[in-house]
């Protein structure tokens, strides 16, 4: 009874504090995510292993974390490892272990309690590494009648266009800026024809250190005049912070444009989306007819989040890079399985790798970070380089 009622305070608090600083939304977020892990950690309390201390300084960093997102800014290293990850992982555990929680509120003894904390801790590790992965996609003009998975397959008959997608860094606590620019670095170091930004640079915590992506993104310039980017949804809490980040780095920031350059495989016409929630149809229809396609070049399109395709008019591309949906997030990925949370949530939103509309082709990316609710789970993150084959 201590463990909820002293739980339920700082909630408030927390919530409070929150609305009055940050307004309704951010408020409404974290009473959702604290509710749920208020009421699953009361009902597990009893059955938490000793020593209690532990689980009591879990439950304190999950509390503390929230209320410093109220004025959320960097922290430092020493902040993350006592604070913002032992309160990620406990209340992933503890989200984890609502099953179990169910069973105990039904007179059933909970077993095996510690198996969704190390199911976190293990995602938690997942979290801040990202897998190295090449990929090779096929462009074969093949026409499909629905939305599907693609086989990538290889057509060597020719030099490929390559190039590294960088896509939903979120920088903050799983994302710091020396991890940021080690990723920019390596991408820059493969030397590909195009880097391509896919959108949300940027949460809650990024977006109170002002300055902090323009440090991130700054190895970039040594591929001036080939790194182009896309907005995300994240990235409209701050647009101001992104833009003046893009433009010190020397990135082409497309909102809603189109340029086109010459690379080693030819004229490529990259087309970069806005990101929106409402009138995705019209607007995409739109940015087709202001822009569209070039004779002689291969068209990419930067479309931040992968279920606007079905706003998109067919034949708008000739390949989409997508990004938003971090892969699944959770899934069964690293076991080389397709399965994920948003495959078997939201039909027809692709959550990762190569897809086909048409003789379009979409390829989503795992993401290169992720925000830290949920954390990453069976589903790494990726970097590395795409080779883009036409026969």
């Amino acid at each position: 009874m201590a463990w909820l009622l002293l739980s339920a305070v700082a909630m408030m608090l927390i919530v409070g504090a929150a609305r009055a600083k940050r307004g309704a939304p951010f408020a409404l977020f974290a009473g959702a995510m604290l509710s749920l892990h208020t009421v699953t950690s009361s009902v597990l309390a009893p059955h938490y292993p000793a020593p209690s201390g532990l689980w009591i300084w879990m439950q304190v960093a999950v509390f503390v974390h929230f209320f410093s997102l109220v004025r959320a800014r960097m922290r430092s290293l020493p902040w993350r490892i006592l604070v913002s990850m032992p309160g990620h992982w406990f209340w992933a555990g503890t989200a984890l272990s609502l099953p179990w929680a169910v069973a105990s509120v039904a007179g059933l003894a909970p077993r095996a309690l510690w198996l969704p904390y190390l199911l976190a801790g293990l995602g938690l590790v997942q979290s801040l590494r990202t897998k190295r992965r090449d990929v090779d996609l096929t462009l074969d003009g093949k026409h499909t009648k629905t939305i599907c998975r693609y086989p990538h397959g290889t057509t060597r008959n020719s030099r490929p266009l390559r190039m590294v997608q960088i896509t939903d860094p979120h920088l903050g606590p799983c994302m710091s800026v020396a991890r940021l620019r080690q990723i920019c670095q390596r991408a820059v170091d493969a030397d590909p024809d195009l880097i391509l930004l896919t959108g949300d640079y940027l949460t809650m915590d990024g977006q109170g250190s002002p300055g902090a992506l323009a440090e991130a993104l700054e190895p970039l310039q040594g591929a001036s005049g080939r790194v182009f980017a896309c907005l995300g949804n994240h990235d409209h809490e701050a647009p101001e912070e992104v833009a003046s980040a893009m433009a010190a780095a020397g990135v082409t920031l497309l909102v809603d444009a189109a340029v086109t350059i010459e690379t080693p495989c030819g004229r490529v016409q990259v087309v970069g989306a806005d990101f929106t929630w409402k009138k995705r149809a019209e607007k995409l229809t739109a940015l087709c007819a202001k822009h569209p396609r070039e004779d002689n070049s291969l068209r990419l399109l930067l479309l931040h989040d992968p279920s606007m395709i079905h706003g998109l008019p067919p034949g708008s591309a000739d390949l989409i890079l997508s990004g938003h949906t971090h892969g699944g997030q959770v899934g069964l990925v690293s076991l080389g399985l397709r399965w994920t949370m948003i495959s078997a949530l939201l039909d027809g939103v692709p959550d990762h790798g190569f897809w086909a509309r048409g003789s379009e082709r979409m390829y989503v990316h795992r993401a290169t970070g992720h925000y830290g609710f949920l954390i990453r789970l069976g589903v790494p993150a990726e970097e590395g380089v795409i080779r883009v084959h036409r026969p």
